[in-house]
């Protein structure tokens, strides 16, 4: 990625969203960035009355926000999360109706760099748990690859050129999903736990068609199963067992493209335990019987039987 450089001269741009951006399922509606010097008023003056705050009242917006604090410290508090201290390497995230304030400590001041964003997208990755009102400040440390896509997306807002809106809620996605990243493998100490994780991905994917199981893992592996089970759970996001029946399903539904493969061979082939608990399971998973699977991938080639 190349890198921007926005000079900290107090930036900030608030963007008109078309119903064709809205549609895109993402937008960017605002973005800046400031360096608060140490005793300066904040927040700076001049934003339009709707974002602007004082520490008494503190704010609500319609919007989410996600500010990264690259130098400085102060404080933030909100509704949902209380009170939170604030150092250099703080992604601070913003919720619609979450009342909230934060401001600079005076002695050091900070620096701050900021979008503001809607739709559907954020809404669900809010919803499914990847980000929580309650836990609305991340440190990530410094991040270059974070620090440089919000460096982009300003820059694109002084131009505004056609279609910057998807070009820039596309950065906004990847930003998010960067920090989420960086958050999830910071709660697993990688000097230790990292290489056993690794192995058991590999036993994993290597023992898909055979009789396996976590707990053969784990003894494979020479650990004790509860410890394997938390670890792995911490880097993945799901436990060993749901991770091996993920996996079957992603390679159920790869043979499921081959015609000539019959949805009972490929249950007996991936060792679910009947066909029966393959069909139901399959469907748990993915909304559909393999058979409706099938027909809906191969829809238009001719080849729709089974067995």
């Amino acid at each position: 990625m190349l890198t921007y450089y926005v000079w900290m001269n107090n930036y900030y741009k608030y963007l008109p969203i078309s119903d064709e951006d809205a549609g895109w399922g993402l937008s960017i509606v605002n973005a800046g960035c400031t360096r608060v010097k140490p005793d300066s008023c904040y927040p700076v003056p001049n934003h339009p009355g709707h974002h602007n705050f004082n520490w008494k009242k503190g704010r609500v917006l319609n919007e989410y926000q996600i500010i990264y604090i690259t130098a400085g410290k102060g404080v933030f508090e909100s509704d949902s999360s209380g009170v939170v201290d604030i150092r250099a390497g703080t992604i601070i995230i913003l919720y619609p109706g979450d009342r909230h304030r934060y401001k600079p400590h005076a002695y050091t001041g900070w620096d701050e760099y900021w979008i503001g964003l809607k739709g559907e997208i954020m809404d669900r990755l809010v919803s499914n748990g990847f980000f929580k009102q309650e836990l609305p400040c991340l440190f990530i440390g410094y991040n270059e690859k974070v620090f440089n896509t919000l460096n982009y997306i300003i820059e694109q807002t002084k131009t505004e050129n056609p279609g910057y809106q998807p070009d820039i809620s596309g950065a906004a996605l990847s930003l998010l999903g960067s920090c989420h990243a960086i958050i999830r493998q910071g709660t697993v100490d990688f000097d230790i736990k990292n290489p056993v994780i690794h192995k058991a991905l590999l036993l994993f994917r290597s023992n898909i068609n055979e009789d396996f199981s976590p707990e053969i893992a784990a003894d494979q592996l020479q650990v004790g199963y509860s410890w394997f089970r938390k670890v792995f759970k911490a880097h993945t996001g799901l436990s060993p067992g749901q991770y091996f029946i993920q996996l079957k399903i992603e390679r159920a539904k790869n043979l499921l493209s081959d015609p000539s493969l019959s949805t009972k061979w490929i249950a007996n082939d991936l060792r679910f335990e009947s066909y029966f608990y393959f069909c139901r399971l399959f469907k748990s998973r993915t909304g559909m019987t393999p058979l409706e699977y099938r027909k809906r991938i191969n829809k238009g080639s001719g080849f729709l039987s089974d067995e």
